[in-house]
């Protein structure tokens, strides 16, 4: 670990600021293509694997290029502007500010083309064989994540758990400028926040706003870290003065 000492170069806040406001930005276009797409209710009437698919059915197929493309865009900007976070790390500490940066660069690769599009890939594919051979349209959609969705998750997943160790560690252990409880402005709490609403009665409103935990995981660090980042800048003053 090294911390930074009043002789070395402040953080640059005006530029952490706009790439948090960016990050802001990114969030709400994701936020609006996962909302397109679970904006549904499910079939009753079914069970299993087809009645959580089977609200994709309705979906215009605009909808679901929509979703796909404000994804393929904005979760590759969220991941760049998740550099505001590294910048507020390294100076603190170059080992959780390279692990931080390692999961940046994994869902900068994995997520917008690695997994959200594969997976509307996988709802249009559901959704034609369905038309085409209802009998098989379950079993062959299967097979289909599992061949071109699934190895990307995986990847995506494991870049995304180091990027939140990093996050939460450093944050914990005081090596960013803000207070230690500010480890809960991770995407990880606002996403278990967001899926409370699965205890909702069932609405087209709740279905779009739990297909959303992510982007809403983003939108909650995002703005809470912006919100704290006057508080934040006070507090590295102070401890340069004192160091």
């Amino acid at each position: 670990m090294r911390v930074r000492g009043s002789n070395e170069n402040p953080l640059d806040w005006p530029r952490i600021r706009h790439l948090m406001k960016l990050g802001i930005f990114a969030a709400l276009m994701v936020l609006v293509g996962d909302m397109l797409l679970g904006w549904g209710v499910h079939d009753a009437s079914q069970s299993g694997m087809e009645r959580f698919l089977s609200m994709y059915l309705r979906l215009p197929d605009s909808t679901i290029f929509w979703s796909a493309f404000l994804g393929l865009i904005g979760i590759p900007l969220e991941a760049l502007c998740y550099f505001s976070v590294y910048r507020l790390i390294k100076p603190y500490s170059e080992r959780y500010a390279h692990l931080y940066r390692s999961g940046i660069l994994g869902i900068l690769a994995f997520g917008g083309c690695g997994v959200h599009v594969p997976c509307l890939a996988c709802v249009f594919f559901y959704k034609y064989m369905t038309a085409a051979k209802p009998d098989t349209a379950l079993d062959a959609s299967v097979r289909f994540g599992l061949y071109f969705l699934l190895p990307g998750m995986i990847l995506f997943f494991i870049f995304w758990i180091v990027h939140h160790i990093a996050h939460i560690g450093a944050f914990a252990k005081g090596m960013t400028p803000y207070p230690k409880w500010c480890w809960i402005f991770c995407p990880a709490v606002g996403m278990a926040l967001t899926m409370l609403c699965k205890f909702l009665p069932e609405t087209a409103l709740r279905n779009a706003v739990t297909a959303a935990w992510i982007s809403i995981g983003n939108l909650w660090m995002f703005i809470s870290l912006l919100l704290m980042s006057r508080k934040a800048e006070e507090n590295e003053k102070k401890g340069a003065e004192n160091a």
